[in-house]
């Protein structure tokens, strides 16, 4: 299992902790779904850089907070992008701390490398359900 993450924006810092925490929520994603030999890569922007792909791969000239982009490779699983601007604003907004938005964002994104959606109330309702058992066996729970 290989989770390879790249700090591609500057308006926070990255501290250890938090690509500590992403390590170890990809981890438990995998491991879960009994994915050991996967490669994952993380990549940590701004919103501007989000919105830039948002706009040129889904067709929305926005900025959002996750997007995952699943591969067809035998090892690698995927790559996730995560706005930090866009956490931090979320994090504010949810009244809890960076670590569980991003923790969240992370699970989120790693459950759409494995196929999970919510375009349907019946899909969306297994993946909400799916994201707080993870994060509960974390300790990431709502503050």
């Amino acid at each position: 299992m290989e989770i390879l993450i790249n700090n591609l924006q500057d308006k926070l810092e990255v501290e250890k902790k938090l690509e500590r925490l992403i390590r170890k929520v990809v981890k438990k994603v995998l491991l879960e779904k009994n994915e050991r030999n996967k490669e994952v890569s993380i990549a940590l922007v701004d919103n501007k850089y989000i919105q830039e792909l948002n706009h040129r791969y889904r067709d929305q000239n926005k900025a959002t907070d996750v997007l995952s982009f699943p591969q067809e490779d035998e090892l690698l699983l995927g790559d996730i992008i995560i706005s930090l601007e866009r956490a931090a604003q979320q994090a504010t907004e949810y009244n809890h701390s960076l670590q569980r938005e991003v923790g969240f964002l992370t699970v989120h994104g790693m459950l759409h490398l494995l196929g999970y959606n919510h375009y349907q109330a019946a899909e969306k309702k297994i993946m909400r359900t799916k994201e707080e058992e993870i994060l509960a066996g974390l300790g990431l729970t709502r503050e």
